[in-house]
């Protein structure tokens, strides 16, 4: 069995301190997580990335899990992401899950950021959804009522959002799950009019949270996904190729 490297890491904010996880050695991936989870989801998917050549960074975003402070403005989960990114060496590729997709989005729209970075992959998120089709899935599944700030803030700033997402010159993927997700088709083709760097992977048995529903196939699509855009040395073969389209 490959052995990897793992070490709980801080950053200090000021306001806040965040608690993460890194794990292994190479090129720098950031995982950042959906609203309600913490980084501990990130671990399968972090060891397939190690075994592969690549290091992971996961942080529990500020209000989750270790990590202190409140999540009530998407403002504040980005300028987190901002610091993630410039206190560590480029390029870094940014994964994030829902929520944390969003938050990565808002950073990048700093240059400065943006020049850090070298991919951005979102996992089962788009900027710009119908904000009445996302309440009535968080209705359906419980979610109403949680981190309402944060929600309407989020939903507020769709068409920012995809303003940035559309403007950044970085190659983009959009891993898509198929279970109940409150992403459609016309959310995606939207986000690929806005700027055609952008490539889809389906992940038909994983639900909203892809990476709690399928944390192998999901480093499968992104491992595969990072050597086709030249991130680092990707050292072991993907098995099953996902359809990237």
């Amino acid at each position: 069995m490959t052995r990897f490297v793992t070490t709980e890491i801080r950053l200090d904010l000021g306001e806040v301190t965040l608690r993460g996880t890194e794990t292994g050695v190479g090129p720098t991936v950031l995982l950042l997580h959906a609203g309600g989870e913490r980084r501990e989801v990130w671990v399968p998917v972090a060891a397939v990335l190690a075994r592969r050549g690549l290091r992971s960074v996961a942080f529990d975003l500020r209000g989750h899990g270790d990590s202190s402070g409140q999540a009530t403005t998407l403002r504040a989960l980005a300028g987190d992401v901002a610091e993630m990114v410039r206190r560590r060496p480029g390029p870094i590729v940014l994964v994030g899950a829902s929520v944390g997709g969003l938050a990565a989005i808002a950073a990048l729209a700093d240059p400065a950021v943006a020049n850090r970075a070298g991919g951005l992959v979102l996992v089962d998120v788009v900027p710009g959804l119908a904000p009445a089709r996302v309440r009535s899935w968080l209705d359906f599944h419980g979610l109403a009522g949680r981190c309402t700030r944060l929600v309407e803030d989020v939903l507020g700033s769709g068409s920012a959002l995809l303003a940035t997402a559309g403007a950044l010159a970085l190659p983009i993927l959009v891993v898509h799950g198929g279970q109940g997700s409150p992403l459609a088709e016309t959310d995606v083709r939207r986000l690929r009019a806005a700027n055609p760097r952008v490539t889809v992977a389906p992940v038909p048995a994983a639900g909203h949270l892809v990476a709690r529903d399928a944390p192998e196939q999901l480093a499968d699509v992104v491992s595969e996904w990072l050597c086709g855009i030249g991130h680092g040395a990707v050292s072991a073969p993907v098995p099953g190729r996902q359809d990237l389209r």
